[in-house]
């Protein structure tokens, strides 16, 4: 069997949720499938490609590059439904989307699409008029009733592609992500924690956030919730900060004056992008992480801390909690109150961080790219035939 991926998902370069989700899953399917032949499309006009050394080493997989300008691939794809991608890729039986994007493809090449969310429907004022407009124009109602098969990385998310786009669910697929297996527990003599500690000027003892800053990761009710927490002023939690990390997003200025103006400004602390090789003694750092996003359709942070036996506070919504499952304490993600009593209870209860440290090392366990390689792999062989 052929099959055709694109990888223009990867263009941007910035290790986000999806381009995570697509080396991880591309690289595992790369090691356990020898037999077919896997051809990866990407295109982009100008700046440096990708590296795809991690893809170009087996016999059976190569990358077909194209210098086409975006725009002008975008417009004739959504406009003419051309040029039909498999094609240009010298033919495929099968061809997969790792994320949405403008697309067309022979009537005879099966299409597998992996949908990730629809946070863009539940909460678009949430995106950038140019993600709004983007995502108008590849119309993913549209493209996901066009695949054959649909990946969905969560129940949540498939419920939500049947709900809003009355997409029959045994054409979709559920089949969760995994993390890497580098996200783990460190020894605390490891030399590794200190060398992050100096390398972020990370405090002694902090809640963590970790991912982009904009609305939807709820970023201000974190803040708030540290604030009250403060104001508590429980002996124990004096030397207490809040570390957020992560890339600037859409609409962080109102997260920057949240923290100007809170009277705690000075025990917060932002460090910027944490290097992917750098996260997991990060993590490790951590006396509690916080994740009380709105929507997530998978949630990888919340898992990767879970891996590395930090006690987190996550959202009680959409697919989070059957993601971290009974790992993790939930919150209503509305309810900054709800927030700070989870933090009081998380970092004061050692019998409660105790219970969470053990459950989440085992929760993680159960998301492994092998398996989701494996699924994957059986979805292109239905789909193929």
């Amino acid at each position: 069997m052929r099959i055709g991926i694109d990888v223009r998902c990867l263009a941007e370069g910035r290790r986000s949720g999806v381009e995570e989700y697509a080396i991880a899953l591309l690289s595992e399917l790369f090691r356990i499938d020898r037999q077919n032949e896997y051809v990866l499309f990407f295109n982009a006009w100008g700046g440096e490609a990708p590296d795809f050394s991690w893809a170009e080493g087996y016999e059976n997989v190569s990358v077909r590059r194209f210098r086409i300008p975006n725009k002008l691939l975008n417009l004739s794809l959504w406009y003419l439904n051309r040029p039909r991608l498999d094609r240009l890729i010298g033919g495929a039986d099968v061809f997969f989307l790792p994320n949405i994007n403008f697309c067309a493809v022979s009537d005879d090449t099966k299409l597998i699409v992996t949908a990730h969310d629809l946070s863009f429907e539940a909460y678009p004022e949430t995106f950038s008029w140019k993600q709004r407009v983007w995502h108008f124009f590849v119309n993913p109602k549209k493209l996901f009733r066009r695949a054959d098969r649909i990946l969905a990385v969560s129940r949540s998310t498939k419920e939500d592609l049947v709900a809003r786009y009355g997409i029959k669910a045994s054409r979709i697929e559920v089949v969760p992500s995994g993390i890497d297996p580098h996200f783990r527990e460190y020894d605390r003599n490891d030399p590794k924690l200190l060398e992050m500690k100096a390398k972020y000027h990370l405090p002694y003892s902090f809640i963590l956030y970790l991912g982009a800053f904009e609305p939807r990761k709820n970023i201000v009710s974190i803040i708030r919730a540290f604030g009250a927490l403060k104001k508590a002023r429980h002996p124990e939690l004096e030397k207490l900060s809040l570390v957020l990390a992560g890339v600037s997003g859409w609409k962080e200025s109102s997260i920057l004056e949240e923290i100007r103006r809170s009277p705690w400004s000075g025990h917060i602390l932002l460090p910027g992008f944490i290097d992917a090789e750098d996260k997991a003694a990060v993590y490790n750092l951590a006396s509690c992480f916080a994740y009380p996003s709105l929507y997530e359709g998978f949630g990888f942070p919340p898992l990767e801390a879970l891996a590395c036996g930090v006690p987190v506070v996550t959202s009680h919504s959409t697919s989070l909690p059957e993601i971290v499952g009974d790992a993790a304490v939930l919150v209503d993600p509305h309810r900054p109150e709800e927030l700070f009593r989870a933090f009081e209870q998380v970092l004061l209860d050692k019998g409660l961080r105790a219970t969470l440290h053990e459950k989440g090392l085992v929760r993680a366990k159960r998301f492994l790219w092998g398996e989701t390689a494996r699924r994957v792999l059986a979805e292109f062989g239905k789909t193929g035939s």
